[in-house]
């Protein structure tokens, strides 16, 4: 959950919005490298359950994806990544949030 923690912080400092049908996972190192998570399978079929259209994981994780039937993933668009870079400029709007908190 690292990415989705780091991107919401991100949100809210920026005071930008979040895709709402949107969906990630993925660690992050302390200079922002995007590492592999497990259980990549069961993520993406809760990801359908939800509704979700877009999902943003690791590039390692593209051989997870690869072993999953295609009937699954109808539907789905995937971002792979590397870094934290990546994930803002896919998971963010330039549309900023209406009554921002202040920090």
């Amino acid at each position: 959950a690292g990415i989705t923690m780091l991107t919401s912080l991100v949100s809210l400092f920026t005071q930008r919005k979040v895709k709402k049908i949107l969906a990630m996972t993925g660690e992050i190192t302390l200079r922002g490298k995007v590492l592999l998570v497990g259980g990549i399978k069961e993520k993406i079929l809760a990801a359908k359950r939800a509704r979700i259209k877009e999902v943003i994981l690791c590039e390692e994780n593209r051989r997870d994806i690869a072993e999953i039937k295609a009937d699954y993933l109808k539907g789905l668009t995937f971002h792979y990544v590397k870094d934290m870079k990546e994930v803002i400029e896919i998971a963010l709007l330039k549309q900023k949030v209406k009554n921002p908190k202040k920090l």
